[in-house]
């Protein structure tokens, strides 16, 4: 099950209080102060892991506590610190303040981390407070409450090419013949209900991952359909591949209605580079195919290309127009 959003609470652990202790050695009676300091409390540290890819663990635990720090001891014996947490979430996972709704941090590689919630720090022993006039101080410092705070979890997935078409239009067939993904596929609108990311090998050792989106309708980004939920998947892509349905009788008016749902959603989603295809060639004969291919569609960055899942019709070209486009994007975009 993909699950894209989740809110949990963190806590961390106060820190130890320190120690109220004096030297009892033989022949020195009257020792002085030998209090240690407490230890820290432990932190809550969010961690990006290539390994993930959903946040379905957050649906089953969602708070998280981490360690108190232990109290000082005598003869200047520090406390042990607290064992930190560590959460560890998708890469492409970005942390807001759920109070503010403020984004913390996009964890977009792998290994990024940071630390949610800071252990409280421990209290000094009373060796620490020592002086002068006062050689054998009777009190000590107490430890720092920790931190406690709610979060949102959100994940957006990385992929060098998002799909984007109405539902039907054969995205999960695409990603099915041309990476290792298998999504479930039936001839209805919405089959797919969730993103799904496949990693298409080119030629001998060269990759790029393609994202199927689930189906846009008219309406997606005031939340119509699946709207809001699944257009933040295709804002981190370089390349937006758009498929229409050959059959479809207006292809500009489609494109114009998908372009318009990415515009309403976000300016920069929509002026990422703009693939324009025609999926399902094989319902129609080669004549009419090539009368299609001298179609024009305005406002996209690349001449029409129709090909067919099915048969493989013109599948090949479409890769390697794909790896054409984003080896030109990372030469311009790092």
């Amino acid at each position: 099950m993909f699950i894209d959003y989740a809110e949990i609470e963190v806590q961390s652990g106060k820190g130890g209080n320190g120690a109220v202790t004096f030297r009892r050695e033989k022949y020195v009676p009257k020792g002085g102060p030998s209090g240690g300091n407490g230890g820290s409390g432990g932190s809550v540290i969010i961690k990006a892991h290539s390994n993930l890819s959903t946040l379905l663990d957050f649906r089953y635990k969602k708070n998280y506590k981490a360690d108190n720090g232990k109290p000082g001891g005598s003869s200047l014996k520090d406390g042990k610190n607290g064992k930190d947490v560590i959460i560890t979430v998708p890469v492409g996972c970005i942390i807001k303040d759920e109070e503010t709704s403020k984004i913390i941090i996009d964890l977009d590689e792998n290994g990024k981390e940071i630390v949610v919630a800071k252990g409280g720090k421990g209290g000094k022993g009373n060796s620490n407070f020592a002086t002068p006039t006062n050689q054998a101080p009777r009190f000590a410092e107490d430890g720092k409450p920790g931190e406690k705070r709610k979060l949102i979890l959100e994940l957006k997935l990385i992929a060098d090419v998002g799909l984007v078409g109405f539902p039907n239009s054969g995205k999960s067939t695409l990603i099915s013949k041309i990476s290792a993904a298998k999504p479930k596929i039936a001839d209805y609108p919405f089959t797919t209900l969730e993103p799904n990311l496949g990693i298409v090998r080119y030629k001998d050792f060269e990759s790029f991952t393609v994202a199927d989106i689930p189906g846009i309708i008219e309406g997606a980004h005031e939340g119509k359909g699946l709207g809001l939920k699944f257009l933040r998947h295709i804002e981190r892509t370089r390349i937006i591949l758009f498929l229409i349905d050959i059959t479809s009788e207006d292809y500009q008016e489609e494109y114009n209605i998908l372009l318009n749902e990415l515009k309403s959603y976000s300016k920069k989603l929509a002026a990422k580079t703009k693939i324009v295809s025609l999926s399902k060639a094989d319902l129609l004969e080669e004549t009419e195919l090539k009368r299609i291919q001298k179609k024009k569609i305005k406002n996209a960055d690349s001449p029409l290309i129709i090909f067919s899942a099915i048969t493989g019709y013109g599948l090949q070209e479409l890769v390697d127009f794909l790896w054409k486009m984003l080896k030109s994007e990372m030469g311009v975009k790092k």
